[in-house]
């Protein structure tokens, strides 16, 4: 009696929940029914990959909600929807992602995943300092240089050795990171520095899987529950433990001749100090310097793996990129930045490699402040703004062949390089990548040092190049092996 009882008042106290999000769902653009507990993710198999998303958009338009949990998710596809949902009232889209998650990992604090006068803030510092500290001029340039020579050095010793070319790539990438916010390089052979790079990947990994999905819906039992998730959670705090070392080692250390980002938000927080609710402090400038070292490392170490397997699974792209190395630089020309005016074709290429490999599905959830009109839909405070930044770069309405790898995409009839409307990998609107500019630098650097130097073909009995992508926190290249052999 007792146990119909409680299936009873189960399915009663589900009903009421069901009928609930019926009601609150009406005025929202369409999407699937959502369900108590689970909202609308049986739609896409609780996770949010390529052919999810495109199910839904042909389902329900290029502008639908997909609940999350109780939480509804506006899920915008396709350019138009996109940057029209991204710069559209984009003040009122700008508040932070209010997930268990998210929560845990940021607290609401740094350059991701804050919001309010703490964001505005800590991206009008961030912006200023990534300036003073040289991107986009010689002196970020200089440290990039540098890496990609170590990277040149690290190929050269496996003499056209098959090689996996992922950690020494990752290297680079962090190292030039790190010299930005650190002021130090590592290692390859640094304990600690494999232990970041480790961590790191770890956490990446983790936000688009079943296991992300779980927690937020069963936040009150996660702990408690086996899975990826606890690794998760260590790594993140291995990365928060290690930043805050090195802040200890900056105050130590005072002042110095040439300061990083850590030295320059040491003196904001010195010259903030007697203002009231100052959101320059050292929890916010322990997220910036974590979110800067995930940020800036993952996307374009991956990007830089996607170029090598393109350059392999496409030799007479590659070719044609080192012609016009060639006929343009000399072997001793230190490359830089400015170089890729006189290498439209090149610039071309490493466009369409950011473009093909589409490392970044989705946008980080963007909150609505207070409630608005939002591509004509009245949208109450607390909804979600999700972006689907791949669908951009596969537009079929401004891409001639989207699925096919294609530099052209980016070149005139004259050969000039021209940039596309609908390339938008570092997002649109006012939280666009604050690192574009450095990442599109080390890009253009160490790529064009590598095939000016090794041609890249596939190991010996390797009969095709494996293109499929890998889904994680950012889209990522099947692991592979490759031979740089010295040209």
């Amino acid at each position: 009696m007792l146990s119909v009882v409680l299936i009873s008042l189960g399915l009663f106290l589900f009903s009421v929940q069901f009928l609930n999000l019926q009601w609150r769902s009406r005025g929202f653009p369409p999407g699937p029914t959502p369900f108590p507990i689970i909202g609308g993710l049986w739609q896409i198999n609780f996770r949010a990959d390529r052919g999810s998303l495109k199910k839904l958009a042909k389902i329900y338009g290029n502008i639908c909600t997909l609940w999350l949990g109780h939480t509804p998710v506006v899920v915008l596809y396709g350019f138009q929807a996109v940057k029209n949902g991204l710069a559209t009232n984009s003040e009122d889209i700008t508040g932070k992602l209010e997930s268990f998650v998210f929560k845990r990992v940021t607290n609401g604090k740094g350059l991701l995943a804050s919001s309010g006068l703490v964001w505005k803030h800590q991206r009008h510092f961030g912006t200023g300092a990534l300036r003073k500290l040289g991107m986009g001029n010689k002196g970020i340039e200089r440290g990039i240089q540098t890496e990609a020579c170590f990277l040149v050095e690290f190929f050269r010793s496996k003499e056209g050795r098959a090689v996996d070319p992922s950690f020494p790539i990752v290297h680079a990438v962090a190292n030039v990171i790190c010299a930005v916010v650190f002021g130090h390089r590592f290692s390859s052979e640094d304990e600690t520095f494999q232990q970041l790079v480790e961590a790191s990947s770890c956490m990446l990994a983790f936000l688009n899987t079943h296991y992300y999905y779980i927690c937020e819906v069963l936040q009150d039992v996660v702990e408690y529950l086996p899975g990826p998730q606890h690794k998760a959670s260590y790594s993140c705090e291995f990365l928060r433990s290690f930043v805050r070392q090195e802040i200890k080692i900056h105050r130590e250390k005072g002042k110095t001749d040439e300061p990083d980002f850590i030295d320059l938000y040491l003196d904001q927080i010195e010259k903030a100090k007697n203002i009231p609710n100052s959101a320059y402090d050292e929890d916010n400038m322990v997220q910036c310097v974590f979110d800067l070292f995930l940020g800036g490392t993952e996307t374009t170490a991956t990007t830089l793996r996607w170029a090598l397997l393109y350059m392999m699974a496409y030799p007479d792209i590659q070719e044609k990129v080192q012609k016009e190395l060639d006929a343009v630089l000399s072997p001793s020309h230190l490359i830089c930045y400015e170089d890729r005016k006189k290498l439209p074709y090149t610039n071309a290429v490493l466009h369409e490699i950011m473009r093909f490999s589409s490392i970044i599905l989705i946008t980080i959830p963007r909150q609505v402040l207070k409630d608005t009109t939002f591509l004509g839909y009245q949208l109450p405070k607390g909804t979600l703004i999700m972006a689907n930044l791949d669908s951009t770069l596969f537009d079929p309405e401004y891409w001639e062949t989207p699925h096919q790898f294609n530099p052209g995409h980016f070149l005139d009839e004259d050969g000039n390089f021209v940039i596309r409307e609908a390339f938008l990998p570092f997002s649109v609107g006012q939280r666009v990548c604050l690192g574009e500019v450095l990442a599109k630098m080390e890009l253009f650097i160490i790529f064009c040092n590598l095939l000016q130097t090794f041609k890249f073909t596939p190991p010996e009995g390797v009969k095709e190049v494996n293109t499929e992508a890998v889904l994680g926190g950012t889209m990522k290249p099947h692991p592979y092996k490759l031979c740089a052999v010295p040209r």
